[in-house]
């Protein structure tokens, strides 16, 4: 089967400033995938490539089978970063409108919008104003707005941004229910527990480079275990452990540290805590974690998403 969505070598440069380079991956046909990286990593000028709002300096995107986003935009389904509806529209005149400009008849789409904000626990509020909704409700208008039409792609760029944990659990369903009805889901975000959430494949992006392409676990697997240690300790004596790669220190409070122990590949957590405790280590609380998504990421680009240097996306 072919993927829903190919990008090739895809490079954008303005000016003297590369955004995106050499770019490939894929997005197989009904699948969820998480498209992540720090604010500033070539994310929003990728999927405006993708879609056909800005040419590509150079490569390849096909989408859906066609070579320009534009040929098939009445198949895709767009929720910007930049919010914005009609401030005096009602939620139902709103999501009837972006339907008719993917060429869905008023009435059907006005029928579409009721039953979706029903859904959606918005049916009380379908004929207030939008500037009267909540953020979150206005959101969750929104993103019914870009897949009224039933969209065979649907591409969300930074979803969850703004929103409080409740409404963000909200869109999850709202994100997990398209795929379920068999679109495809391509979303960008630097929020990476969402992507652990939801996705069956993440690409990580990091300066406009891909970092990596693959699964959860797979990405996950690319990071070390580690051990969670309190106690009176020195960051030194926990080093000496045997399969200990690295040390860093969370916490010192009245000589009491939380110190996070990387293990080795081969590392075992329990023949360190073993010889911690024969060695006479003052241990008084341990864990043994798996590895992140976030952890993955430092591990893939030697930095957090939040630290990597971003440089703004470049509108056009």
């Amino acid at each position: 089967m072919p993927a829903a969505l190919t990008l090739d070598g895809l490079s954008k440069r303005y000016g003297e400033f590369q955004a995106v380079r050499d770019l490939s991956f894929e997005v197989e046909k009904g699948s969820i995938c998480g498209f992540l990286g720090p604010n500033g990593a070539g994310k929003t000028s990728t999927i405006r490539m993708i879609l056909g709002l800005q040419p590509a300096t150079s490569g390849r995107v096909t989408i859906l089978g066609a070579d320009d986003g534009r040929k098939v935009r009445n198949r895709i389904g767009f929720l910007p970063e930049e919010r914005g509806l009609y401030r005096k529209m009602t939620p139902v005149d709103a999501i009837a409108f972006f339907g008719s400009l993917k060429g869905l008849p008023s009435a059907e789409g006005r029928r579409r919008a009721k039953l979706m904000l029903e859904e959606q626990g918005l049916g009380p509020s379908q004929k207030k104003k939008m500037k009267d909704l909540s953020k979150g409700m206005a959101q969750k208008v929104q993103l019914i707005a870009s897949v009224v039409h039933k969209p065979e792609f649907v591409i969300l760029d930074e979803p969850f941004s703004g929103l409080d944990p409740v409404n963000q659990q909200g869109l999850e369903a709202m994100i997990r229910g398209l795929a379920a009805d068999g679109a495809t889901v391509l979303f960008s975000t630097h929020v990476m527990q969402h992507a652990e959430r939801l996705c069956d494949k993440v690409v990580l992006l990091a300066r406009g480079q891909k970092a990596f392409e693959g699964t959860v676990d797979q990405a996950r697997a690319t990071a070390p275990r580690w051990l969670e240690l309190e106690g009176a300790i020195l960051a030194a004596a926990v080093a000496r452990l045997p399969g200990v790669a690295d040390v860093e220190v969370l916490s010192d409070h009245d000589n009491v540290r939380v110190l996070k122990a990387a293990m080795t590949p081969t590392g075992s957590g329990q023949e360190a805590l073993k010889a911690a405790f024969l060695g006479g280590l003052d241990v008084r609380r341990f864990a043994l974690k798996e590895p992140t998504l976030h952890d993955a990421f430092i591990s893939l680009t030697g930095t957090p998403p939040s630290e990597v240097l971003a440089t703004p996306e470049v509108a056009q």
